[in-house]
């Protein structure tokens, strides 16, 4: 078997996915993607096409490491995303060939059944009450949203009791009968998430994620000495060899590796059974499309240490499309109270519309996420 040819799909709201086939008609998916620069990632499948083309599509590991380390200069956002998106169609034509959901290759099942957990709200936080309202009509109970919108590397007491207010006001009305992580977003600098961490303890959220942006990692371990909120990070690491240095210090409770920036499944599932040793949870980080989430439950269903994991649907960057609208296969993604059963079918156990992918690439959008600026005009975090 030899690998033929890649094909790339932009597509709304944000997304790029990738279709790779083989001269024995077998086809594999994969979503390489950096949100807001698909078509940097886009150029750097291509670089990648020397080596993959007439290549064999089942020597996974061989592949992978020949991307990684074939390369002088390695790593980063952009080469670890266009290796996630060929990692995935990879074994999704591997599971494929052998007739079986990747998870059955990675050892099989560990759980029967993956929490997953909704956004609620938007990239300016305001009120976020209906919004839980409404999903847990739809049987959620476990949510994220943005804790901030701008904040200043030392801010204002009111920016600190405007965040605060929100979350007294979840706990208010609906008491401890819903979860909720609070996204920081890198928004946050180390002295501000000292002080707002000591705010919010009383509400018990179940997690902060990003607390600092991760090349601050060296302040997670001094932040979670000062709390008791479980702290989350990750989705801004895109390798294990970049995880190794936050899990020896400590501070991290939980590690959101995204399997479409952090390598793929054979990476993500290093980076977990790295974080197990070291008693840390898994939630792997995901408002992608449903290729991604798909790699994302093949790795969730092997990992004893996984908890939680995020999906994009009626997410509030989805403007022009939803994760569903490029799958045919609809009613494996079911949601049961918030729980998503292991998906059935070979290899990643998606099964894509390709003629509605390549429609809807002909004139996708370029995303880009918004330039925030301070009251001074100095360029704020998003």
């Amino acid at each position: 078997m030899k690998i033929t040819r890649l094909s790339t799909y932009r597509v709304p709201p944000r997304w790029m996915l990738l279709k790779m086939e083989t001269d024995e008609g077998i086809t594999g998916w994969g979503e390489p993607v950096i949100e807001g620069r698909a078509r940097t990632v886009e150029a750097a499948v291509r670089e990648f096409e020397p080596l993959l083309l007439g290549a064999d599509p089942r020597r996974i590991n061989d592949l992978w490491q020949a991307m990684y380390r074939g390369s002088f200069y390695r790593g980063g956002a952009i080469l670890m995303s266009a290796i996630a998106g060929i990692d995935q169609a990879l074994w999704d034509i591997k599971g494929k060939v052998l007739g079986v959901p990747v998870y059955e290759l990675l050892g099989g099942l560990v759980r029967d059944k993956m929490k997953t957990y909704s956004w609620v709200g938007g990239d300016r936080p305001a009120d976020v009450i209906a919004g839980i309202a409404t999903l847990r009509a739809a049987g959620f109970d476990t949510f994220k949203m943005n804790g901030t919108e701008e904040l200043g590397m030392l801010d204002s007491s009111s920016k600190v009791d405007a965040a605060v207010a929100r979350v007294a006001e979840i706990r208010d009305a609906f008491g401890y009968q819903v979860e909720f992580g609070i996204d920081f977003h890198g928004r946050v600098a180390a002295p501000m998430a000292k002080a707002l961490l000591r705010e919010l303890e009383p509400f018990r959220p179940l997690f902060v994620e990003e607390p600092v942006l991760a090349e601050q990692a060296e302040h997670y371990r001094r932040l979670a000495d000062t709390t008791s909120i479980p702290l989350a990070a990750g989705e801004r690491m895109y390798s294990r060899f970049e995880f190794k240095h936050v899990f020896a210090q400590g501070g991290i409770a939980i590690v959101q590796p995204d399997l479409s920036h952090a390598g793929g499944i054979t990476e993500c599932a290093k980076i977990a059974a790295m974080a197990e040793a070291y008693d840390i949870a898994l939630a792997p980080h995901c408002p992608l499309g449903p290729v991604a989430l798909a790699a994302c439950l093949q790795v969730d269903f092997v990992s004893r240490n996984a908890v939680l994991q995020e999906q994009s649907m009626g997410i509030h960057y989805n403007q022009g499309a939803e994760l569903l609208d490029y799958v045919l296969n609809a009613d494996d993604f079911t949601l049961d109270h918030g729980y998503i059963a292991p998906l059935p079918r070979p290899g990643l156990g998606v099964v894509v519309d390709e003629a509605r992918v390549i429609e809807a690439s002909r004139d996708a959008p370029d995303w880009r996420n918004p330039l925030w600026r301070h009251a001074d005009g100095s360029v704020a975090e998003w």
